[in-house]
């Protein structure tokens, strides 16, 4: 009899009850982290399906090509601009050290058009777009609008997703190109003005260096990452529930776990491209 009591007594111990409970969160956090990701499966294979299917609404997909491509340029042009200059001041900076400032143009180049271009233009459409998207179908969501469009028999998942998914599929390569541009040409600014690199010698070794692989590299990272925030977006905004405080609540979520994803998919397309 005093023997059970001890092993009670070992067992309700609050270290092993810690440990317990540390355990069940973990696992949770888990499970449910599978779960989420197995519904944005779902959703995303919704919308490639719904995407082939008649009625084609080219209105509504136009207008998300203009919101999220040309509504983004500006940002995108500005950011690429200061990019570019700040990354090759630093880069003729630490250059003069070994005497090869003739280096910075194909080393900006390089890096801009294989990881700071895509990275970054998806993440101005993700500030700027996809918290819009988020917010936009969240509050859709939570005032019953969506239940309305069900209701007309219209598919809310072709009406509304599509077009805002395959607007992030189409122009996060188009601002990705613009980003390459315009930071090429800021960090030509700096190099050939401030750092007095010779303009020729900008030009012809970043032309020699610079393959047209290295932007085609961009452009597949650009399309995955745009594909991949509208969809994390919409998908957010759509499950919204809780009123108000529910859609921004989604729309911090969504804007969090699309930079993560950004970074990682940054990753891992580079593994699998190279």
């Amino acid at each position: 009899m005093a023997s059970e009591n001890t092993e009670q007594k070992v067992e309700e111990s609050p270290r092993t009850s810690w440990l317990v409970r540390a355990i069940e969160s973990l696992g949770r956090v888990f499970v449910e982290g599978v779960e989420e990701l197995g519904r944005l499966a779902t959703l995303g294979a919704d919308v490639a399906r719904w995407s082939v299917r008649p009625p084609f609404r080219a209105a509504n997909l136009f207008f998300q090509l203009d919101f999220v491509g040309v509504g983004s340029v500006f940002i995108v042009l500005l950011t690429g601009l200061f990019t570019g200059m700040v990354f090759a001041n630093q880069s003729a900076r630490a250059f003069a050290m070994f005497d090869a400032q003739s280096l910075v143009g194909p080393t900006v180049g390089l890096v801009l058009t294989r990881e700071l271009a895509p990275v970054f233009s998806a993440l101005m459409m993700t500030m700027r777009a996809g918290s819009a998207m988020c917010t936009e179908l969240g509050t859709m969501r939570v005032t019953e609008q969506v239940d309305a469009l069900e209701t007309m028999a219209v598919n809310p998942v072709q009406y509304l997703l599509v077009p805002r998914v395959l607007a992030g599929l189409l122009m996060v390569p188009a601002l990705t190109l613009l980003f390459d541009t315009s930071g090429i040409f800021g960090a030509y600014i700096v190099a050939v003005s401030v750092q007095n690199v010779s303009p020729g010698t900008f030009i012809a070794r970043t032309q020699q260096w610079l393959d047209p692989i290295d932007v085609y590299e961009g452009l597949i990272k650009g399309a995955v990452f745009g594909l991949s925030v509208a969809l994390i977006c919409c998908f957010k905004g759509y499950n919204a529930t809780g009123g108000a405080k529910g859609v921004g609540q989604a729309t911090t979520a969504a804007m969090v776990n699309s930079a993560l994803s950004i970074f990682i998919l940054d990753f891992i397309v580079g593994i699998l491209l190279h």
